[in-house]
């Protein structure tokens, strides 16, 4: 069973892995190919969010295909990677964030795979599953360990803002998420936070902040600069997952196992 999977965003379209090998996953939402090699003396499955090469823009992801591919692997555990933009002066371009809240301001995308008589699966239910804590704290505490020990600019918390995209955001709407709370901003994080928590899998990400925001930065905002920074902090990026996956405990004793308890009528 591959209990560990790496989901990674822009940028990171592979992760190192002894014993590679392709694997098409067949869900009721659609086809899933990722790999699945060795890490650390573990298997691990490795799935690129936007496609090979960026194909996928964050708006037509599929998210529901992903994690349904994935926890049908027998996947408990899921550490993820995403490229954001800085709100917070104090999180600048090439530092890591281990995230600890979310804002959703998502409009257009699939959210649940509890759509009652409508799911394209067995679980024809409603679930409305808690969502106070959207990263699980195991995965958070082993990357954040992580990154203490490889000496890496990082952050141990910060509240990432999902945007629906494909464009940027204009500077009064980065304004107001500062206002709401908001350190980073980036377009992928929802639904898939909230998807493998109603499948009850452990899933936490590590952002790399690749440039400030808008109206922050003070100068256009490109695709190529986050392509750039992301480049450059893919040995980083690599290492700081590769010490976490040993660090992951075993046996989970978080909330995330026991999301579905109480979520349904």
């Amino acid at each position: 069973m591959v209990r560990v999977a790496v989901i990674g965003g822009s940028g990171v379209y592979d992760f190192p892995a002894e014993n590679k090998r392709e694997l098409t996953v067949e869900t009721p939402y659609g086809k899933v190919n990722l790999t699945i090699g060795h890490v650390a003396g573990e298997e691990v499955a490795f799935l690129a969010r936007h496609g090979k090469g960026h194909s996928v823009p964050p708006h037509k992801v599929n998210y529901r295909a992903n994690i349904w591919a994935l926890h049908e692997l027998g996947v408990e555990r899921i550490v993820a990677t995403s490229a954001v933009g800085s709100l917070n002066p104090n999180m600048r371009p090439g530092d890591f964030v281990i995230l600890d809240q979310l804002i959703d301001f998502t409009v257009s995308r699939p959210r649940t795979f509890y759509d009652g008589e409508e799911s394209p699966h067995d679980r024809k239910f409603v679930a409305h599953v808690d969502f106070t804590e959207p990263y699980c704290p195991e995965i958070r505490r082993a990357l954040i360990t992580a990154a203490k020990d490889l000496s890496l600019p990082y952050h141990p918390k910060g509240t990432y803002v999902c945007t629906e995209g494909p464009r940027f955001e204009t500077a009064a709407e980065i304004r107001a998420y500062r206002i709401l709370g908001g350190d980073v901003v980036g377009m992928t994080q929802c639904p898939e936070a909230a998807l493998a928590r109603e499948l009850e899998m452990c899933y936490a990400t590590v952002a790399i902040v690749t440039n400030y925001a808008a109206g922050i930065s003070g100068k256009k905002l490109t695709h190529a600069e986050v392509v750039e920074l992301m480049n450059k902090k893919t040995r980083e990026i690599t290492a700081l997952i590769t010490k976490a996956i040993p660090l992951i405990p075993k046996e989970r004793n978080c909330p995330c196992k026991d999301a579905l308890k109480g979520a349904t009528g």
